[in-house]
């Protein structure tokens, strides 16, 4: 999966870098009933109000339909594609089943047009397959986890991400995630095996500021720049720092402070990604 960069002939070029994703495979062309679209907010809530700063703009996208449940048990499926999602940083994989249905997976690493998948109790451990991490050797990566099950996968979504298997013991088993938090999850959750693909998402590099703007994102003004009517880091004479911690236009610290509220499910925890 190589980096691509370019001559410099332009200030922008001589930054960017993007990735040429072999993984690119088949079909380009989107499954038209697994799309719909993705309505833009710019920022507002339904009231019209800006919840959310520097948002608006760029270009148009529609959402794929994806199957995070994989609750299509026993019934083998084909890759007919592996595809582009603007949505997100993983490359889709376009299944065809036996039984006629087409549905969209997150495309593990190595995967191509012709594999055969499936989601089974005892389904094969091969990149792509889906079955319950009781069922799953120990030291396999796996990916897209389940909280609990039949809720759909809400672990390891992103690029070249994935969670291994630690131990199991009594109705749980230890797996540990990207961050380094090791963690019990219900051995009847289902899970994917196999690294999540296009790897080298993490290298590529924007390299100007337009490049943004097209994903909806816009500038960002610092505090230090502005008044200290519009913002708690703004005023003083020449170039200075506030003299406070940083915190946002509305006084709430930004760094450091613990927004993490008591979640029933924080006794899953085995070892924390931070240590306390």
């Amino acid at each position: 999966m190589p980096i691509k960069k370019y001559k410099p002939y332009t200030p922008s070029r001589r930054f960017i870098a993007i990735v040429k994703d072999p993984d690119i495979d088949g079909p380009k062309t989107p499954e038209k009933r697994l799309l719909k679209p993705k309505p833009r907010t710019g920022g507002r809530n339904n009231q019209g109000r800006v919840t959310l700063r520097f948002r608006g703009g760029g270009n148009k996208k529609k959402i794929r339909v994806i199957d995070f449940k994989r609750n299509k048990y026993d019934i083998p499926g084909k890759v007919h594609a592996v595809q582009y999602d603007p949505a997100r940083s993983a490359n889709l994989a376009l299944i065809h089943y036996a039984d006629g249905e087409k549905r969209y997976i997150l495309a593990p690493f190595g995967i191509k047009v012709g594999d055969k998948v499936m989601s089974a109790e005892n389904a094969p451990v091969h990149p792509g397959n889906a079955l319950p991490l009781k069922n799953i050797p120990l030291g396999t990566q796996v990916h897209n986890i389940e909280f609990t099950p039949g809720n759909g996968g809400k672990v390891c979504r992103g690029a070249g991400s994935s969670a291994q298997i630690l131990a199991k013991e009594g109705k749980y088993a230890q797996l540990r995630l990207p961050s380094g938090e090791v963690r019990n999850f219900p051995l009847d959750c289902f899970a994917t095996v196999g690294q999540i693909g296009n790897i080298q998402h993490e290298n590529r590099k924007l390299g100007k500021a337009g490049a943004s703007r097209w994903q909806g994102r816009r500038g960002h003004t610092r505090g230090t720049v502005m008044n200290p009517c519009d913002h708690p880091h703004g005023g003083g004479e020449g170039k200075s720092n506030s003299g406070r911690p940083p915190s946002s236009p509305w006084g709430v610290p930004a760094k450091g402070y613990k927004t993490r509220k008591k979640k029933q499910s924080d006794k899953l925890i085995v070892r924390r990604r931070k240590k306390k």
